[in-house]
């Protein structure tokens, strides 16, 4: 099975707009189609802030990757997040999300971004231990805390 990743486009947004969607479904986040479209068409409109990937086959996904843009003073320059990765529940467990993890920090560090950060739910143990073999590791003195505006 491959990871490769392709870069999202607009004519991708109504499989992506249908995975985000079984994606916040399965972590109990609410909100509605329309507002996952309205999200996500200005990554694919080639917007500055970020990126989708899709990950396997452009035709037939296996899932995605959604990388914000930041600037880091203390990382020396342009940072990023990965906002979201989500695989279709028939191929985990296969070491796509451990390629992608390999792959990805590569064609972005290839790009000039400096650092890669992600959130990660305290009680997931799994995805801790996945991210932790693809070498993120907790920041010992900082929490990620967030406001909605």
């Amino acid at each position: 099975m491959s990871a490769a990743l392709h870069l999202a486009r607009l004519e991708d947004l109504d499989r992506l707009t249908a995975m985000v969607g079984a994606f916040h479904a399965e972590q109990g986040l609410q909100g509605s189609e329309e507002a996952r479209r309205d999200a996500l068409q200005p990554l694919l409109d080639g917007i500055p802030h970020g990126c989708v990937y899709l990950i396997g086959p452009a035709r037939a996904p296996l899932g995605y990757v959604i990388v914000t843009f930041g600037w880091s003073v203390e990382f020396g320059g342009l940072d990023g997040f990965i906002e979201e990765i989500w695989l279709r529940p028939a191929v985990r467990g296969r070491g796509i999300a451990s390629e992608v993890l390999g792959q990805l920090p590569k064609a972005l560090a290839a790009a000039g971004m400096r650092a890669l950060h992600l959130e990660v739910d305290r009680r997931n143990e799994a995805a801790q231990r996945l991210f932790a073999r693809a070498r993120f590791a907790p920041r010992p003195d900082d929490m990620l805390m967030s406001k909605r505006l």
